[in-house]
């Protein structure tokens, strides 16, 4: 795999990029590997400066066929970063340390199983074949690691899964550590991953049903089974799978296989993989050998009679695909795949056949009896899908041709009322129109969003001051300056019989200070202070106030629309604009109309994971009556337009954006207003501000087949 690769490489740059200053000294060190074949197995073994408590972690990679093993705390003693073997199915090793861990990387020619025990110092890694082809697929077991330590339990913490990039399904599996034992093997139509001495969590026994993600995955089903964990994955069609570990990250990947009719093993894996055969063949007939790969194969051949002459083939442990690869391409030959039956002969026959096959069904297309059928659709309209079928109305590439899915004699009528399509055509092109509509006429799925456009206003107003009333109803002489203040004469209170007069004072037109009045409809503090003797009367009001405003207009639309159609939901009035024009001395008048609205555009696209795309527009208009222009008020608008993709009911939140009006006012006394301190008894002072934001609560929820809200 192109992943491990990469791993590899860059652990290799590592290794001689960073300096040996920054390497402290580790505890065990390797010091010798040795490989040797006994019978269909290959032992290696790594001979280390310490004994090792536990096996080292181990995993391995289907392609290219790799198994690794990381050892903490070890450096590498041989003295090379790598070693060509060239025993059996083992080509070379690589051995790659980085600070006080060191990968040893086993480079095979296909996949095996592999095991571990310790012996004393040394540490014995034997490979095995997984299995032949012919054998039971229910025998074919991948081992990744060996339990870290007898007895000790593990824990999976997550499983999720994933759709990847080429369509393929990615069951990853969070473990509790590196060193779970894992089991991977192929059961019937099933693949079944069992977990040693491990554990699950209760949430996460479940059944998951994947169908909707497109995937050859069909549900993954986790279980615990004793003191194991088993996951079955339940795949459907032809698949492969291939399956990794990354520390504490296990992936499991199932991708489908197009079957190649040009090939003799399926699948997208490269190089031969047949079983490895050894031939010393001295003149031998082709046909004879041939068969014999095909048996070795397990395959069933047929052999066209053309195929003739003799060949000399020495090999030693050779794949019998690659066999007969060579054959091929000696002799000229090539082969067409049917089912499980594999047809050989030479290239020419094989190519003059298939033009004779094509010409004879393109005679058969025109010469074929038409037949009229009816299809009622469900869900798309008859117009639209007979000018798909005729080729018309398509978006094609520049300079290519319309794809038409009628034959060239076929015709197809859409009746508007009923909803039917009248097809005339030969019956091969009827099973594939039907085949494409039964794709095309399905129900769209809905989903209702819910938009919550919240503006918030936070306003204040404070004002501060003091008024200050001398009032004297005696003429007062202001020093020897000969100038004196009269506040006006003062009547007293008279009583006669059982009536009393109140006190008046009437005010001169010269009557003393009267200090700056305001209008205030805040609290105030009145203090009067008097002396009868003299009729004098000192006012004192002190006036404070403070207004804070705090306030929410929501709104919330709802709309529910199909997969990847627009929906427009809008509530708001028309303002009528007078404008006037002169022409020729006559003066006209015309009324237009502007929207003043609030409106919420979605085209929610719904994703193969299951959450929610939506490109939206919210809008928010009002008439601003309070500043007219020209006799017309200004439209405030409020736009978001925006790009999101939302979890299925989960709530994407859009604002932020404020608009602050501040404004402060002062009136005063001239000259007695800016004296410093007491200047407070002369001026009054308001503070005003106001402060608006927008929010957008958007919530998108996918309605089920069945109306429900999922």
């Amino acid at each position: 795999m192109k992943l491990f690769n990469y791993l590899t490489a860059a652990i290799t740059c590592l290794a001689f990029v960073l300096p040996a200053a920054s390497q402290t000294p580790a505890i065990n060190t390797i010091e010798s590997i040795n490989v040797a074949q006994q019978g269909n197995e290959i032992a290696v073994r790594v001979d280390l400066k310490e004994a090792l408590a536990t096996p080292p972690a181990g995993f391995s990679v289907a392609n290219p066929a790799k198994i690794a093993f990381d050892f903490l705390s070890t450096t590498n003693g041989l003295g090379k970063n790598s070693q060509s073997l060239n025993e059996g199915d083992l080509r070379s090793l690589n051995i790659v340390q980085v600070g006080e861990r060191t990968r040893l990387v086993l480079n095979l020619v296909r996949n095996m199983n592999f095991s571990t025990r310790l012996d004393g110092k040394a540490l014995y890694i034997v490979l095995a074949p997984i299995a032949r082809v012919g054998d039971s697929v229910s025998q074919r077991v991948t081992r990744f690691s060996e339990e870290s330590a007898v007895g000790e339990r593990h824990t999976i913490r997550d499983v999720v899964f994933r759709r990847g990039k080429d369509g393929e399904g990615r069951i990853v599996v969070d473990l509790s550590d590196a060193g779970t034992g894992i089991d991977i093997r192929q059961q019937g139509q099933n693949l079944l991953v069992d977990f040693q001495k491990t554990t699950v969590p209760e949430h996460l026994r479940r059944k998951l049903d994947v169908l909707d993600f497109a995937t050859p995955v069909s549900s993954v089903e986790t279980k615990a089974l004793g003191d194991n964990v088993r996951i079955t994955v339940s795949p459907k069609g032809l698949w492969e799978h291939n399956a990794y570990q990354s520390d504490n990250q296990f992936v499991i990947e199932v991708k489908k296989i197009v079957e190649d009719p040009n090939k003799l093993v399926q699948g997208t894996k490269t190089g031969y993989q047949g079983p490895r055969v050894s031939i010393n063949y001295q003149n031998g007939d082709v046909r004879a050998l041939l068969r014999l790969m095909a048996e070795e194969l397990g395959l069933n051949a047929v052999i066209s009679e053309t195929v003739t002459g003799t060949t000399t083939l020495v090999l030693k442990e050779v794949p019998a695909d690659q066999v007969i690869d060579i054959i091929f391409q000696q002799k000229g030959l090539d082969m067409r795949k049917k089912g499980n039956i594999l047809m050989i002969a030479p290239r020419d026959e094989i190519a003059t056949r298939e033009k004779l096959e094509y010409e004879s069904k393109q005679q058969i297309s025109d010469l074929e009896p038409m037949q009229a059928e009816q299809i009622v659709l469900n869900y798309q309209k008859a117009v639209d899908v007979a000018k798909l079928l005729a080729g018309a109305g398509q978006s094609v590439v520049a300079g290519a041709a319309p794809l038409r899915m009628l034959s060239k004699r076929g015709s197809v009528i859409a009746d508007n009322q009923s909803n039917i399509l009248f097809i005339n055509d030969i019956p091969s092109k009827l099973e594939e129109i039907r085949a494409f509509i039964n794709a095309i006429d399905v129900g769209a799925r809905q989903v209702l969003i819910e938009a919550r456009v919240v503006e918030a206003n936070d306003s204040f107003n404070r004002t501060l001051g003091a008024k200050l009333n001398l009032i004297n109803s005696q003429v007062t002489g202001l020093g020897s300056s000969g100038v004196y203040l009269a506040g006006g004469k003062m009547t007293p209170a008279t009583t006669t019989g059982s009536t009393t007069t109140p006190a008046v004072l009437t005010q001169s037109s010269l009557a003393g200070v009267n200090l700056p009045s305001y209008a205030a409809t805040g609290g105030t503090v009145a203090l009067s202070l008097f002396n009868a003797s003299i009729s004098r009367i000192l006012n004192l009001e002190i006036a404070a106030l403070e207004t804070d405003g705090l306030g929410k207009v929501i709104s919330s639309p709802r709309v529910i629309t199909a997969n990847n159609v627009k929906a427009k939901i809008e509530d708001g009035t028309e303002i009528p604009y007078v404008t006037t024009t002169s022409t020729g001395g006559t003066v006209l008048q015309s009324v237009s109309f502007k929207s003043a609205k609030l409106s919420l555009e979605a085209t929610p696209q719904i994703t193969p994971e299951g959450t929610v795309k939506m490109a939206l527009v919210v809008k928010k208009e009002a008439p601003d009556w309070t500043n007219l222009k020209l006799g017309n008020p200004p439209i405030k608008s409020s736009v978001v337009e925006t790009n999101v993709v939302v979890d299925n009911g989960g709530t994407v939140v859009i604002g932020g954006v404020f608009t602050t009006d501040s404004q402060n006012t002062v009136e005063k006394v001239p000259f007695f207003g800016d004296i410093p301190f007491l200047g407070w008894f002369f001026k009054y002072k308001t503070d005003t501000g106001s402060r608006r934001e927008l929010l957008v609560f958007i919530t998108p929820k996918i309605i089920s087949e069945k109306m429900r809200v999922e």
